[in-house]
């Protein structure tokens, strides 16, 4: 393999932390460490994901018998295998620290999430420090990075390496610039709000009014052309009844008329 594993990062898990025999087929064909998010070649060698991806960027073949390999054939463990992975005993990566946890493979990821050993950065913002999670507590009670309320009264947070420097006086009056800032550009976007709602509404009332305006011009139209209809129904009428009137007049006339002739 002629130093691959110098070309990338390794990522197998060191051989050194292992308890007891590991079988050669659990070890990576690159980084020749303990196999980690382990893929498989259709020629059966195993190797980190990591390493393998890291290969094939310079290369086109496995690199333990030298037989075409492509990224697209890898596979995951097969599942004897990934038991027989996950059942090996390791000592935990804070062993030098102080822990001396065993345990499987499977759940090492767990343990040394939480630890006692592992070291993890000071939750103060702006301190660099890391420190065992064990010792946490002792470290935030004198981090010079932590925060706390002003003894005197004011309110103000403050950070240790602030004490000297704080002033209420004039902490409490930059709050209160700040304040009066805030509430002077509230106001006027509140202001802003209501005129450009009352200018809303005020164009809706207009428009509204002209709707009404044409509303009322349409209904004066439809009524003028009833009283127009009316007046010219009440005329046919007339002239109806005066038709009707000539006729029975008509009428009456014609048996005297009989009569002279008989």
């Amino acid at each position: 393999m002629l130093g691959v594993e110098t070309l990338w990062k390794r990522m197998g898990f060191d051989i050194e932390r292992f308890v007891g025999y590991v079988n050669e087929g659990l070890l990576c064909s690159i980084c020749r460490d303990v196999l980690e998010d382990p893929l498989q070649a259709p020629c059966e060698h195993a190797f980190c994901t990591t390493c393998i991806h890291g290969w094939l960027v310079h290369h086109s073949n496995c690199p333990e018998d030298r037989q075409a390999l492509d990224a697209s054939v890898l596979h995951p463990l097969y599942r004897y295998m990934k038991n027989d992975l996950n059942r090996l005993q390791l000592h935990c990566k804070n062993r030098e620290h102080g822990c001396d946890m065993v345990c499987s493979l499977e759940s090492i990821d767990r343990h040394e999430r939480e630890c006692e050993y592992g070291q993890i950065s000071c939750s103060n913002a702006g301190c660099p420090v890391q420190v065992e999670r064990r010792n946490l507590d002792s470290h935030l009670a004198l981090c010079e990075y932590r925060s706390r309320e002003c003894p005197n009264g004011c309110g103000y947070t403050v950070l240790s390496t602030e004490d000297t420097q704080h002033n209420c006086v004039a902490e409490l009056r930059t709050e209160l610039e700040l304040l009066r800032s805030e509430m002077i550009c509230r106001v006027e976007e509140a202001k802003h709000e209501m005129e450009s709602r009352l200018d809303s509404q005020r164009r809706h009332m207009v428009q509204k009014e002209s709707m009404l305006q044409n509303e009322i011009e349409e209904l004066k139209s439809q009524m003028s052309r009833m009283m127009s209809d009316v007046r010219s129904l009440l005329a046919a009428e007339r002239q109806h009844r005066q038709e009707l009137e000539q006729a029975e007049l008509e009428k009456r006339k014609l048996p005297s008329s009989k009569k002279k002739y008989d």
